[in-house]
């Protein structure tokens, strides 16, 4: 055993012991949809001067109350309107929610208001009316004016580091344009009284933030504060703070501006919106699909194949490990991002052993060894750039976006940087171990790695001039999308209830009836897309759905009512949607950026015409999965989203691969060759893999397609059609692109020179 395999080795161990650890002492943090948790509702008061909120201002709490949910570390929570002046709030994994209901109770009316002066106690009487006499930050007791800048004023507030004064932490404070104009009025008065300067310790030259009755900060204007106040629409607060220090403060003041008080009217336990069966049916499916994935690339791939296995279950560990260290949230469309993660390691071991098997085949006098290092070597490139470009992707879902789609880009983020771990670092030390050992050695075959495959030499021989028929490519693609669009625009979109909202309806039943039997009667009773939850509380049903009359309600009551002896309806109310306009336009703006980062990613490691095809193959993709389910009525909600979002990826892999293979052969072509031939000739190359990858995903795929019942059906629908799309257009519509593109922008070709090496030399140098 060499030293650098015995390093890896282990650190191998290393990762995997301190993975083990994390995974045998951390609870994982379940979704609503896999556990349940707790749901609070939350009422709109009317405000200070009697205003009624409108469905608007409402809204508007929303927003402000999911960064409060933040702040109490619960990811992925749901906040919805729930008819025009309540918010439905439902927390992930959250079975005690008095902490939560505390938090969300607070009527959290931030305000910010002159230092008139000292009081010498809280009991003393304000020397005019609308001031009020409180106890400050600061140990003293100070009059304060009335209210100068509401909460609704502040734009945002956050702790930083201040590194121009030598270290400490701040807060900075930025203002709306109105907010920005007042407190620059405020801090002029309290800098300055009739055109002199305050003393730096006379109380008027302070100003306080009240949140709740309570001053939360109330620091004096510092001595370079002119009469002239301070400007630009944002301030900073010192005051020899450390972190804890000014993050609570920032919090306070940003997470309190609430435009109108609130008050939480309902709080009760809910059991996961999957039912306990269907949890248990997607757990045997995967471990099923990945069984039967197993078992095909050791099939192909033989000894490798297995080792490479057993590196994939690594991979499942360090991810788990991962995600339990960053106490991310377990929900069903996080799951599709270890899906694509899976994908993505199970392409990088294929992508190694066909490269082994070019090496060995063209120098099988140097070793399986060799051949198996320079495979690692040469599809480092494409391992990379098809992981680089699903990061940036997945770092940009995180960073803009937020729900369902924040959570995708967080798992999608684990999952890629385990499946590198597993496939370049824990697959590399198995295997080239497996491949050093002496009976190994002497009997090639054993590797899986001694011929490039039958699939290959056919192909090869048979020579099919697939660009020779670009237009007829590009023909069945248009046509696809056609069709596709068609049935966009005659059928419409079946909108699931995260997007339109709905109706929420709670059920008192003559009998306990458990939330998998609830499920099955209603939909029994015609209600197939229902989210049917238990209220742990009280043991009653609630049903949720998109589009509910009173017949509708009536009818899921008497379903329900033959089941359990009777059935009574105790709450009733429309719901918003989940996915709301802001958080949708987030995630619009979201998936813009990342289509954008990938297109400048390609542009500079290959050229912008591969970095445009690519974006409009996966454009296409996308239309013809979502043309799909609008023909087939299929809902389009947070569980069809993820499908979607790891069609992307997973069609930007398949691309960069076969792009990959096209800019080598290009650059070592002969100068007589054509791009159009070479292009040919690599992705004539690449299937192999394509459909040694493609087979793999589909095992996992499939059974959870036939196991996963209802709640993963659709989602395995979308991932099947979209794995066989994205496969098409990588050779089919992205190559013919890029070939196009070529004639306007040629590609440059870089000769190299490939030298000969003595068998015996290692290739290592002192």
């Amino acid at each position: 055993m060499s030293r650098g395999v015995l390093v890896r080795l282990v650190l191998v161990l290393g990762l995997l012991a301190g993975c083990a650890a994390i995974a045998l002492n951390v609870s994982p943090r379940l979704g609503l949809d896999l556990r349940g948790g707790s749901q609070i509702v939350v009422e709109v008061q009317p405000g200070e001067d009697g205003e009624e909120p409108t469905a608007e201002d409402t809204q508007q709490v929303v927003e402000v109350l999911r960064g409060r949910v933040d702040s109490l570390g619960v990811s992925e929570p749901t906040l919805v309107s729930q008819g025009t002046n309540q918010i439905l709030v439902e927390l992930p994994d959250v079975q005690n929610s008095d902490d939560a209901q505390e938090v969300l109770g607070q009527q959290a009316q931030l305000s910010v208001h002159p230092v008139v002066g000292a009081a010498a106690s809280p009991d003393a009487e304000p020397t005019e009316e609308g001031n009020e006499v409180l106890a400050s930050d600061q140990g003293d007791v100070i009059e304060i004016g009335p209210t100068a800048i509401r909460g609704t004023e502040i734009d945002g507030s956050d702790a930083v580091n201040d590194t121009t004064q030598g270290g400490g932490w701040v807060v900075n404070v930025d203002f709306d344009g109105p907010g920005g104009s007042t407190w620059q009025q405020i801090t002029s008065e309290a800098a300055c009284q009739d055109g002199v300067p305050t003393a730096q310790t006379d109380p008027t030259r302070r100003v306080a933030f009240v949140l709740d009755g309570e001053v939360i900060s109330s620091p004096p204007m510092a001595p370079s504060v002119g009469c002239a106040g301070i400007g630009g629409g944002q301030t900073t607060i010192t005051g020899d703070f450390d972190f804890e220090e000014a993050n609570g403060l920032a919090v306070l003041i940003e997470g309190g501006s609430l435009p109108f008080p609130v008050e939480v009217v309902s709080n009760q336990t809910t059991g996961p919106t999957l039912g306990g069966e269907a949890i248990q049916q997607s757990a045997l499916a995967a471990i099923i699909g990945l069984a039967a994935t197993a078992l095909f690339i050791g099939l192909v791939y033989r000894l490798v194949g297995l080792l490479a296995t057993l590196a994939l279950t690594s991979y499942a560990l360090i991810s788990y490990a991962i995600l339990l260290a960053l106490g991310a949230t377990l929900t069903l469309p996080g799951l599709a991002g270890f899906v694509l993660a899976i994908g993505m390691a199970i392409d990088a071991n294929v992508l190694v052993f066909e490269r082994a098997r070019e090496e060995y085949r063209d120098n099988p006098a140097a070793g399986m060894r060799r051949a198996l290092s320079v495979g690692f070597n040469k599809a480092w490139s494409a391992i990379i750039d098809s992981n680089v470009t699903t990061l940036i992707a997945a770092g940009l879902l995180f960073w803009l976006a937020a729900g369902p789609v924040r959570g995708f880009g967080v798992t999608l983020s684990i999952g890629v940087v385990a499946s590198m771990v597993s496939a370049l670092v824990i697959a590399r030390v198995l295997t080239e171990l497996g491949v050093s050992v002496p009976f190994v050695r002497k009997r090639p075959a054993i590797t899986g790695l001694s011929d490039v495959g039958r699939v290959r030499t056919w192909l090869m021989e048979k020579n099919f001039q697939i660009m020779a028929r670009t237009r007829i490519w590009l023909s069945v693609s248009a046509a696809l999308v056609v069709i596709a669009l068609s049935g966009i625009l005659v059928n419409g979109l079946n909108l699931g209830v995260e997007f339109t909202g709905g109706r929420t309806v709670e059920y008192a039943t003559g009998q306990q009836i458990d939330a998998d039997s609830a499920r099955e009667v209603v939909a029994d009773a015609g209600y197939t897309e229902a989210v049917v939850q238990s209220v742990t509380n009280n043991g009653n049903i609630s049903v949720r759905a998109g589009s509910l009359d009173r017949d509708d309600v009536e009818t899921i009551g008497a379903a329900l009512g033959d089941a359990a002896g009777g059935s009574e309806i105790i709450q009733d109310s429309e719901v918003g949607a989940s996915l709301g306009e802001q958080l949708r336009n987030q995630a619009l703006i979201a998936f813009g950026l990342a289509f954008l980062g990938q297109l400048i990613y390609l542009a500079i490691r290959f050229k912008w015409t591969f970095g445009a095809a690519a974006i409009i193959a996966m454009m296409h993709d996308v239309l013809i999965v979502l043309g799909l389910f609008a023909w087939l009525g299929k809902p389009i909600d947070g569980v069809f989203l993820a499908a979607m979002m790891t069609i992307v990826g997973v069609s930007i892999n398949d691309t960069v691969v076969v792009f990959d293979r096209i800019r080598e052969r290009w650059r070592l072509s002969r100068p007589d060759a054509t791009f159009a031939d070479e292009a040919n000739t690599a992705c004539l190359e690449t299937t192999p893999r394509t459909i040694n990858t493609g087979i793999g995903i589909m095992f996992i795929l499939a059974a959870l397609a036939v196991l996963g019942g209802s709640s993963l059906g659709d989602f395995s629908i979308a991932l099947l059609v979209g794995l066989v799309v994205g496969t098409f257009s990588s050779v089919f519509l992205a190559t013919p692109l890029t070939i196009i593109f070529n004639r306007r922008a040629p590609l440059t070709r870089t000769q190299k020179v490939r030298k000969e090496r003595d068998l015996q030399d290692s290739g290592a140098v002192v």
